[in-house]
């Protein structure tokens, strides 16, 4: 739900645009009041998840999504929608890391998790050709305004059953820890303002002064947000979360695979409208093969494979897949067959983010104290938002860019030499993407040195990283770097009983977060 609705609009945008008034200049904070409210809030959302609990957060996050959506669907003006998007946005920021978190901490066996994580993966991965085909249909058939309007049954009747079946984690008001305020100004400002930056590219150029500004802004922040979280006991994101080499590796994997995926996004949506003459729906059926590849890559070939290659081994081949579905619809002309060209593409870069997704999110929150579960999925999130978005905006001012230069020394007013223009500029801007993940891919692999252990259970931190954590001590050494050095005491650490967390209450920490050599024995 939170990533198709990043998409789910553009096809319903030409029908509320006209129905609402809004103006071509204002028409992209449709968009842009999502992507920033979402992108902004994350590392907050996460935060605010560890504090308070991350069953509270996720109902409260559902319950304000669907009470935005049909704000959203029943505005009578821009203003209200626009109003109406930040909000979902908002309250998004609340579930995705929320959802992430209580993934890693529900599934603890090794099979039940990478399981999980590969329905979770192919969900991000497909969310967004879903929202096009949902929008396709429900345009064409309904109303755009149920294109809003179709969240609000859905969060209510997820909101109630997380309050039926997830296990209770509310953390008592006494043992909790103070917001780091400062840090939350610093990061979700700074976000807001990259993402804002980026957004503007699209209409203003990367030249503008508002968009250098923001950008130039953003990096600022982001700095001073880092000196301030070394310095202060309640770190809103804890710095070793980001600066262990899996987890830092898997959020850039992720963060560069989204620049391609949603470029693609873009482009072939207009390649098949504009282009080729498909209708909404007909467009998002084009999609389905692509969400289909990454369903089944997912859940089928990286869930299996998960515990048992390294992550870095998934990663980098899953990128350098989808690399080479993007250099097939280089190729693309304006008299290319689908099945010829587009096709092929779409499945060879669904096939490779779904080897690119599952492990990633799965590494994310690896080895990962229970209190600091959101701050970690938030890290993640952010990365795949802020890496869209980016993404979104630069291809697209390549492309707007090339096909300008391109119609500059041609007949510009010939609708075929316009037509070849668009290709032209999508072809170029697909080559860069390309390049990306390239570069994605010899990053992943150098910076991930996972290797699963027979019998490992990746669910997180034992109990005594948790205490250590909670008083402000870098994490032990990885435990899998300790039993080869020394398999006895290894051994002999697997062996000893377990303390209750205070995280969690009377559970016990293996039953959320099992220490791997304590799974294994």
């Amino acid at each position: 739900m939170i990533v198709l609705d990043i998409t789910i609009v553009n096809i319903a945008l030409p029908s509320a645009q006209t129905d609402l008034g809004i103006s071509d200049a204002d028409r992209q904070w449709v968009i842009t009041a999502y992507t920033l409210a979402f992108g902004g809030l994350l590392l907050l959302g996460g935060r605010l998840g560890d504090l308070f609990g991350r069953k509270r957060v996720f109902v409260i996050g559902l319950l304000g999504f669907a009470a935005a959506s049909a704000l959203g669907g029943g505005a009578q003006g821009p203003t209200m929608l626009f109003a109406a998007r930040a909000l979902q946005g908002a309250f998004g920021a609340l579930l995705a890391p929320s959802a992430l978190g209580l993934l890693s901490t529900t599934f603890s066996d090794p099979k039940e998790r990478s399981t999980a994580f590969g329905i979770f993966g192919a969900i991000a991965g497909g969310g967004a050709a879903i929202g096009l085909i949902s929008g396709g249909l429900l345009t064409e058939y309904l109303n755009w305004r149920w294109c809003l309007f179709v969240n609000t049954p859905i969060a209510i009747v997820t909101a109630i059953s997380a309050f039926y079946l997830l296990t209770p984690d509310h953390i008592a008001k006494g043992r909790r820890v103070k917001l780091d305020l400062p840090g939350a100004f610093l990061g979700c400002g700074g976000l807001l303002a990259i993402v804002y930056g980026t957004s503007e590219a699209v209409t203003r150029g990367w030249g503008d002064w508002l968009v250098l500004g923001s950008l130039c802004l953003g990096v600022l922040m982001l700095l001073l947000f880092v000196l301030v979280e070394k310095r202060t006991p309640h770190a809103l994101l804890p710095l070793h979360i980001v600066a262990e080499r899996n987890r830092g590796g898997g959020a850039l994997s992720v963060g560069l695979a989204m620049i391609g995926m949603f470029g693609v996004f873009l482009f072939l949506t207009y390649y098949l409208q504009i282009i080729k003459g498909y209708s909404p729906v007909m467009t998002g059926v084009a999609f389905l093969p692509m969400t289909g590849a990454i369903v089944l890559s997912s859940t089928g070939i990286a869930a299996r494979l998960m515990t048992r290659v390294p992550s870095r081994n998934l990663i980098a081949s899953g990128l350098l897949l989808a690399a080479g579905g993007l250099a097939v619809l280089t190729q693309i002309t304006v008299t290319s067959a689908y099945v010829a060209t587009v096709l092929p593409g779409e499945l060879l870069l669904g096939f490779g983010m779904g080897l690119v997704f599952m492990p990633s999110m799965s590494l994310a929150t690896l080895n990962v104290a229970p209190r600091e579960t959101g701050a970690a999925a938030a890290t993640i999130n952010s990365a795949q938002q802020v890496g869209g978005s980016f993404g979104t905006a630069l291809l697209n001012t390549i492309a707007a860019s090339v096909t300008a230069t391109y119609l500059a020394s041609r007949v510009a007013t010939d609708p075929l030499v316009q037509a070849q223009g668009a290709v032209h500029g999508y072809a170029v801007a697909t080559t860069v993407a390309m390049v990306i993940l390239l570069a994605a891919a010899l990053i992943a692999f150098l910076m991930i040195n996972h290797r699963p252990a027979p019998g490992e259970a990746t669910g997180g931190a034992p109990a005594e990283a948790d205490a250590e954590a909670a008083a402000g001590r870098q994490p032990q050494p990885d435990l899998h770097v300790a039993r080869a050095a020394n398999p006895e005491a290894a051994r002999s650490r697997a062996d000893a009983p377990a303390a209750d967390s205070p995280a969690t209450g009377s559970r016990r920490p293996d039953s959320l977060n099992p220490d791997p050599l304590r799974s294994e024995s």
